[in-house]
C-alpha cells in the first residue's frame, strides 16, 4: 500500500528546537509501536517530512571528533554560531541560512528494514534534484551523502551531507543540501571529518542564486518518486 508522508516547513528555526520537534514525532511513533507489540490498540504510526533552514550551527555526529571543530568555544560565541553534539550518525557539519534541510521521520517497517538502503534512497532523491539543474550528483564509496566528481581527488566536493538516527525502525535527522549557503562557515571545521575534500553549493556551481522553494518542491517530487509514497501537506496545529 502506498504510504502517506506529511510534509511541514518549519521555516528558519534554531537547531535545538527542530531537534526537539523531530524527537517528539519519533517518540510518538515508537510509543505506538511498543503498544502495538503488546497487542494494545495504539493507532497507526505516521510518516513526516520536515523542511527547515537553521540559524548558523555546527552539529557533531555520535561518531565524530570534537577536534574537527577548528575554532574555540569563545570564537563560536563571538560569531553567534551554535554547537550541538547530536545522536545522529556521521561527523561534524554546518547548518545555516541558504541550506535546504530535510528531516524524514519514517516508520521504515512500512517501507523496508535496511538503513543502508534508506540512505541510498535519500541520496537518490538529491541526485535527481541536482539533475534538474544540469548537475551530476554522485556517491563517494564509503562516504554517505551526495558529491560532485568524487573520483577526482583534485575536484571532489560535497554538496549534500546526510546523517540519520533510527529507533525501532523510526528515523530522524536527515539531509542538508547546500543551495545558497555561505560556504565560508565550512572553513572552521573539517567537514564530515574528511580533510581532503571540498564543499560546494548549487549557487557556486551555477554562478547565481537558486530559488529555495523551487528546490524544496523538486525534493518533494523526487521523494515521492523514489519512496513510491504520497506527499500530503500536514494540517496546521
Amino acid at each position: 500500500m502506498q504510504q502517506a508522508v506529511y510534509i511541514k516547513n518549519l521555516g528558519i528555526i534554531e537547531y535545538g528546537e527542530a531537534w526537539h520537534f523531530q524527537d517528539s514525532l519519533l517518540q510518538e511513533n515508537t510509543a505506538k509501536k511498543i503498544r502495538l507489540a503488546k497487542g494494545e490498540d495504539a493507532g497507526e504510526t505516521r510518516h513526516h517530512l520536515l523542511f527547515c533552514e537553521h540559524l548558523p550551527v555546527y552539529t557533531l555526529g555520535k561518531s565524530g571528533k570534537e577536534e574537527h571543530v577548528l575554532i574555540s568555544k569563545e570564537e563560536l560565541a563571538k560569531r553567534n554560531i551554535g554547537y550541538y553534539p547530536t545522536n545522529r550518525g556521521g561527523d561534524i557539519t554546518f547548518h545555516g541560512p541558504g541550506q535546504v534541510v530535510g528531516y524524514p521521520i519514517l516508520d521504515l517497517e512500512k517501507f523496508f528494514t535496511d538503513i543502508g538502503k534508506y540512505l541510498r534512497y535519500l541520496e537518490d532523491v538529491i541526485i535527481l534534484t541536482l539533475l534538474h539543474y544540469g548537475i551530476k550528483g554522485d556517491r563517494s564509496p564509503g562516504e554517505t551523502g551526495v558529491w560532485l566528481d568524487p573520483g577526482n581527488k583534485m575536484k571532489a566536493r560535497k554538496i549534500c551531507a546526510m546523517g540519520v538516527r533510527c529507533s525501532r525502525w523510526v528515523t530522524m535527522h536527515g539531509f542538508a543540501l547546500n543551495v545558497n549557503t555561505d560556504l565560508n562557515y565550512f572553513n572552521s571545521i573539517v567537514p564530515c571529518g574528511i580533510p581532503d575534500k571540498q564543499v560546494t553549493s548549487l549557487q557556486k556551481e551555477l554562478g547565481h542564486d537558486v530559488d529555495m522553494e523551487e528546490v524544496r518542491q523538486l525534493i518533494i517530487k523526487n521523494f515521492e518518486k523514489v519512496f513510491a509514497c504520497r506527499i500530503i501537506v500536514a494540517p496546521e496545529g
